[in-house]
């Protein structure tokens, strides 16, 4: 069946099978060490060219390519249509993705290396069209090489699988974003631990970049409670939530940096993230960020729960 087939679940066939979506995380033994001060501002360059970064809310599961049926139609419709429209973002083709994915996680920050990723169906319990959904971008092991470069030359130990394909935080958004596949793509993983400083400093690590012709995006969620996506209730937490965090990062870099470094302490905060991996990979962006402006191109509402996108140019 193709790839972009339809079937509609029922809430509780939906139920089981978003609650079995899961980050296919092998550890290894080593620990990251302290990145050195030197890295802890790191300038932009003023090239006109430099590539854009995102965070984007990727959905849940292998929507849209199975409709969840949880949700409002149009709301589900508007988040498409925002991951549809990422790809022309750049002004120019980027030469390469770099994703950040809160569906993969390491005891250092790994990188991808395979020139010809698989996928990886990292859900379970949806129908049989969800496990054929094809993207097959090719990989890029000299940005592999490069981000791996970048990373020990700030004092952050990384490492490399030759094997681990695409995840659906990847496939699913930018299968939308970039449908002919054709933009060299790497996975970067998170940190064991999810320490927010840690993950700022990874960006601050990886900035150089974007003047490079790497488009870097963090893909995840500004509210990630399944409890409360199908059970109901997120809604006035994620507003709250997702007020506090546009207020973060419209602020000066310092501030911004500071308040996510405290993320837990926002309003309901752990009710919107009980775990917070699908958050880090935005700390991975502020990072790359440096005092670049951001601007908010989707704040708008996915089952009813408040999500928001955030975009450096």
């Amino acid at each position: 069946m193709a790839d972009d087939s339809k079937k509609t679940l029922t809430r509780r066939e939906t139920t089981v099978a978003v609650a079995g979506l899961a980050a296919a995380a092998t550890v290894g033994g080593l620990v990251a060490a302290t990145p050195k001060p030197s890295q802890e501002k790191t300038p932009m360059s003023p090239n006109p060219n430099r590539m854009p970064m995102a965070f984007v809310p990727h959905g849940g599961g292998p929507w849209p390519f199975v409709e969840l049926g949880l949700g409002p139609k149009d709301q589900e419709n508007r988040l498409r249509d925002y991951l549809v429209g990422l790809g022309s973002i750049p002004k120019t083709k980027p030469k390469a993705l770099l994703v950040i994915s809160a569906h993969w996680e390491e005891a250092v920050p790994t990188v991808m290396t395979n020139p010809k990723p698989p996928m990886l169906y990292d859900y379970y319990g949806f129908p049989p069209e969800s496990y054929q959904v094809q993207w097959p971008a090719p990989g890029d092991p000299a940005l592999a090489k490069r981000v791996r470069s970048l990373l020990e030359g700030a004092g952050i130990p990384s490492g490399e699988d030759s094997a681990r394909g695409f995840d659906h935080g990847t496939f699913v958004p930018f299968k939308l974003a970039f449908p002919n596949a054709d933009v060299p793509t790497v996975q970067l993983s998170l940190k064991a631990g999810l320490d927010p400083k840690e993950h700022l400093a990874i960006g601050r690590a990886l900035a150089p970049l974007r003047d490079e012709g790497v488009f870097i995006l963090g893909s995840g969620m500004t509210f990630h409670n399944l409890r409360a996506f199908f059970q109901g209730g997120g809604g006035p937490v994620s507003e709250a939530f997702d007020a506090w965090l546009q207020e973060t990062m419209k602020s000066p870099a310092d501030q911004r940096d500071a308040r996510l470094a405290e993320w837990k302490k926002a309003p309901g905060a752990r009710a919107a993230h009980p775990r917070e991996e699908h958050l880090v990979p935005l700390m991975v962006i502020a990072g790359a960020a440096g005092a670049d402006p951001v601007s908010i191109p989707y704040a708008d509402h996915y089952v009813d729960v408040k999500l928001s996108a955030y975009h450096y140019a």
